[in-house]
């Protein structure tokens, strides 16, 4: 199993009593609440993070995008990429994702891409997404055209990478007089690309259809389970047989010595997130035309929004694997099993987790999880999948 080092970038010195008044820690949380100074020391905290887990064996790290909230600081993650392209020297680079519909001008995107490409040597790794509902409350975007601004915006970045330039492009949301991309991406025909998605089916459908790394986001396990099916589902009718390499499991892993002192310890910094920092209404998350009813659905019966929800709910559902080194290794085993994934997008650092914790599940994850899966594969039809 391949791990990267998936990191969100909260604002973790956010007053949560006022995220609770607001009702919501995205769009309407006034910036007031942050602090400059103590953003900025985030900023390279997160950042020596990640530089640890690369030195510490982590196949890649991984970044965002979200805008105008405290749960993640990355509404332009090609900075931050660009500020570990020289410093992270062995694990891939993955931005999962730019979020497609909401920019006026792809091509940015592609330059932008490129260039990392270019940076890292061809160890980026390009991921695309939708954004979830709260992104177009904040950019002024229809929600309603999200998915056909999205695929235009994909089919043309993948032209830009792929064409000789200059070309003309007219479409319905972007027309260019002169497409001609510099510079080309560093691997050819272009990096992978990676899509997350909450579980849209219509998502999950078109990932497995293009072949791309489909990635799912926070989810209890038998959902994600679930939606690897769909995508394995998917993929046979497209005439191929899916392999674990092309799916990956968002997740949330922390190690002490024993655990009750991992659940001890995780608690209030693991509740903050999905309690605090991830709250939001129903509007915000699924606004209206933003997917199908169906999908819809689908979402909001995984979602863990909502109700308050303990550390001990999280872990009962899998949406979390928390506890010893014994633990955590028998329960990433059975995950693996039961979904049928070979990489863990690791959330090391989540919520208001400070950095010498962080620091430490780093190390713990490295020393005692990652040797015991190196090369390890899903067991049964999976795995026999992976092997040909």
């Amino acid at each position: 199993m391949k791990f990267f080092n998936f990191h969100l970038m909260p604002y973790r010195h956010i007053d949560l009593e006022a995220i609770k008044r607001n009702g919501t820690a995205w769009v309407t949380l006034t910036n007031a609440h942050y602090d400059p100074q103590l953003g900025a020391e985030l900023y390279h905290d997160y950042l020596d993070q990640m530089e640890l887990a690369d030195r510490l064996g982590f196949d890649g790290v991984c970044l965002n995008e979200h805008h105008q909230t405290a749960y993640g600081m990355m509404p332009i993650p090609g900075v931050l990429a660009g500020a570990l392209a020289r410093s992270i020297k062995r694990a891939k680079i993955a931005v999962l994702g730019r979020a497609l519909p909401l920019l006026n001008n792809p091509l940015m995107v592609a330059e932008e891409y490129a260039m990392l490409d270019n940076l890292t040597r061809g160890r980026f790794i390009a991921g695309f997404v939708r954004g979830i509902g709260a992104e177009y409350h904040a950019m002024g975007i229809n929600p309603a055209v999200s998915q056909e601004r999205f695929a235009e915006a994909h089919d043309l970045i993948v032209r830009a990478w792929t064409e000789t330039g200059p070309f003309a492009y007219s479409g319905k949301h972007y027309q260019f007089n002169y497409v001609n991309t510099w510079p080309r991406p560093y691997q050819s025909p272009h990096p992978p690309i990676w899509i997350p998605s909450q579980g849209s089916g219509s998502t999950i459908r078109w990932a497995a259809q293009m072949r791309y790394t489909y990635c799912q986001t926070l989810s209890p396990i038998a959902a994600v389970a679930r939606f690897f099916q769909l995508y394995r589902d998917e993929a046979e009718k497209a005439g191929y047989e899916a392999t674990p390499d092309q799916l990956a499991w968002s997740n949330t892993i922390y190690v002490a010595e024993t655990d009750a002192k991992a659940i001890a310890e995780a608690r209030p910094h693991l509740e903050a997130l999905v309690n605090r920092l991830l709250l939001m209404p129903p509007e915000m998350l699924l606004p209206p035309g933003y997917t199908n009813f169906e999908s819809m659905e689908r979402v909001r019966a995984v979602k863990v929004t909502g109700k308050p929800q303990t550390i001990e709910d999280l872990i009962k559902a899998g949406v979390v694997i928390i506890g010893s080194p014994n633990t955590v290794r028998e329960k990433l085993a059975d995950y693996q099993n039961l979904a049928g994934f070979n990489t863990s997008l690791t959330k090391t650092q989540f919520g208001t987790l400070p950095d010498d914790m962080a620091r430490a599940n780093i190390e713990a994850i490295a020393q005692e999880i990652l040797p015991a899966f190196r090369t390890r594969l899903p067991e049964g039809k999976a795995q026999q999948a992976a092997a040909e």
